[in-house]
């Protein structure tokens, strides 16, 4: 469903994030990510003279190789566009998230790593986020046990989001053994499962 009619408005500002994974030929993995920051409205800037409506403020790569078992092997990051010209200075900060793995402690670690003055706020949240998603989108299908970590282990999937919530359908079966709901309401729809928790409590 869409969302609904807004009100009447005017458009300000577009930040777009895309982000790729890549299988490369020595069996690591390539996560790469960009982000753009662009205004409807042209504005004094110092640095550049002025920012032009259209005209990248921000425009930010970085690219994470990454083994089967999400550690990071290699991190680099460029900064093509940036309001102040010291922004590019901070990119090869991003070598100090080699060794980090993607995974639970994940946003912790990078933020102790390159955080405050000794990071960029825009290429650390684009690796907190949006890049550690697109590792798992990238990396958890290839494996032949998707989602089977092997006998007696939870998936990390579970309870990361609605859908794999302990009680719900989905966990039910794929991990039977880890599934903690009722039978008789595993099929229920999101709306259902909001009613019946009302109820309860």
């Amino acid at each position: 469903m869409p969302l609904s009619k807004p009100a009447p408005r005017k458009h300000i500002h577009t930040r777009e994030i895309k982000c790729l994974g890549f299988e490369r030929e020595d069996g690591l993995w390539d996560i790469e990510g960009r982000l753009t920051d662009i205004k409807t409205y042209t504005f004094e800037n110092h640095d550049r003279g002025g920012i032009a409506a259209g005209e990248p403020i921000h425009d930010m790569l970085i690219r994470l190789t990454l083994d089967g078992d999400m550690t990071v092997q290699a991190a680099e990051a460029s900064t093509e566009s940036s309001p102040f010209s010291m922004c590019g200075d901070v990119t090869q900060a991003f070598s100090k998230l080699v060794g980090l793995k993607v995974g639970p402690g994940w946003r912790k670690a990078v933020a102790q790593a390159m955080g405050g003055v000794h990071g960029c706020t825009h290429l650390r949240d684009l690796v907190m986020g949006p890049l550690a998603v697109t590792a798992f989108q990238t990396i958890f299908p290839a494996r032949k046990k998707r989602g089977n970590p092997g006998p007696g282990k939870k998936s990390p999937l579970i309870d990361s989001c609605y859908a794999f919530r302990t009680d719900g359908p989905v966990v039910q079966v794929r991990w039977p053994e880890f599934y903690t709901g009722d039978d008789e309401l595993a099929d229920e729809t999101p709306k259902e499962h909001a009613d019946n928790e009302k109820k309860v409590g």
